[in-house]
């Protein structure tokens, strides 16, 4: 077993890391700000020339469509790449993403015919439209079984009828991967089918924007009688749970870097802090507890890397279901990132809840991705229930 990371992918490590630090980090204040100002409206953190300089940017450097194949346009270096860059680019409280969004690209790459890949999949790759998924539902979230938003075939039509929520960039989006239940009676099991549903569509009405506790603002989604062509079925119909499993799969890959990425920050922010601090004529370094906070936030940090480099590998080496992995990454990652958060901020004192510092922005984030992509708790039981079937592999 090898552990050490390829060459191109420790260059490519070093180079966002230089990117996070020139780029993004001097915005920290600006994003703070905006946040802090924009009240519940969802005015953007980062104004659009800004964004658009950082995109032209990551152009520049050869960061654009990183796990994307080189056929439509990227560099195709694969997930464990991307899980290395995820990394670096969570260390700051920058909401910025190499483009594009990879988990909707590696669904739409999955099942996309070839007229629409030319309307849908290579426009979002070059970055000329964006999307959004809908699968969360008022009375359905981690329940797939319990959609409620249906498709029914009628002539030669599709009409879609339900209500979606929870979901991001929606007002953004020029078309949305909508999940329906086209088979009532299969469900998850041969049931549910993917649709993509382009912006401005005869009653696709966006109802509401929900603010939240952290920077981000999902929106609920109504589908009145919302008539979609055949070409507009994503993939094969009742087939859609699977790719759908597989690209929240590679989000909770994400979300676990994400994690280390936060977690790294904030440990190197309490051992500075540590080092400077005195209180009652001692250095907080020299006090056993933060000792003990340094050293878990350590070793838990390096154990989840480890975990998220390894499902990385796996899906680079072909492996189609990560589902065990996937869950185990996103309980053990965002609860760890809890934890060392809780502790940053309590080492901190007063100053860990100010908003000139980046902590509290990482605690409301993460205290968001807990529950963002499925909830600990369902997680836990998915990977108890696998077990439970399937035994230790």
């Amino acid at each position: 077993m090898d552990f050490t990371l390829p060459d191109e992918i420790e260059m490519l490590q070093k180079l966002v890391r230089n990117f996070v630090k020139k780029e993004l980090m001097p915005l920290e204040h600006l994003v703070i700000e905006n946040e802090a100002n924009r009240g519940l409206d969802n005015s953007p953190l980062l104004p659009p020339e800004i964004e658009e300089n950082l995109l032209r940017k990551t152009k520049e450097l050869g960061l654009w469509g990183l796990d994307i194949p080189e056929e439509y346009g990227g560099t195709n270096l694969g997930f464990l790449a991307k899980a290395v860059v995820m990394e670096e680019l969570s260390k700051t409280i920058v909401p910025f993403t190499l483009p594009p969004d990879a988990p909707n690209a590696h669904f739409l790459a999955a099942c996309c015919t070839e007229q629409q890949k030319e309307r849908y999949l290579l426009p979002y790759i070059r970055g000329e439209k964006r999307s959004a998924i809908a699968i969360s539902e008022p009375n359905a979230g981690s329940d797939i079984g319990a959609m409620q938003t249906t498709a029914v075939k009628k002539g030669d039509k599709w009409v879609l009828n339900g209500t979606k929520i929870w979901i991001s960039h929606a007002d953004k989006a020029d078309f949305i991967i909508t999940m329906a239940v086209t088979d009532p009676e299969k469900r998850q099991r041969g049931g549910i089918t993917a649709f993509l549903v382009d912006k401005n569509t005869p009653g696709l009405t966006i109802s509401k924007g929900i603010p939240t506790i952290s920077y981000q603002h999902p929106y609920e989604l109504i589908y009145e009688d919302v008539e979609l062509d055949e070409s507009q079925v994503l993939g094969e119909v009742g087939q859609g749970f699977v790719p759908m499993a597989n690209r929240l799969g590679v989000r909770r890959l994400e979300l676990a870097q994400r994690s280390v990425g936060m977690s790294e920050r904030m440990l190197e922010m309490m051992i500075e802090y540590a080092n400077q601090r005195k209180t009652f004529g001692q250095y907080l370094a020299d006090r056993q507890s933060i000792q003990w906070w340094i050293a878990d936030a350590a070793t838990d940090i390096h154990a989840t890397r480890l975990m998220a480099y390894h499902a990385a590998w796996k899906m680079d080496q072909g492996a189609k279901d990560i589902r065990r992995e996937a869950a185990m990454l996103k309980v053990f990652g965002t609860e760890m990132a809890q934890r060392v958060a809780d502790q940053a901020i309590q080492m901190h004192g007063g100053m860990g809840l100010a908003k000139e510092m980046p902590l509290e922005f990482m605690y409301r984030y993460i205290r968001v991705i807990r529950i963002l992509e499925g909830a600990s708790e369902v997680h836990r039981w998915t990977i108890a229930r696998d077990l439970l079937r399937n035994g230790i592999r």
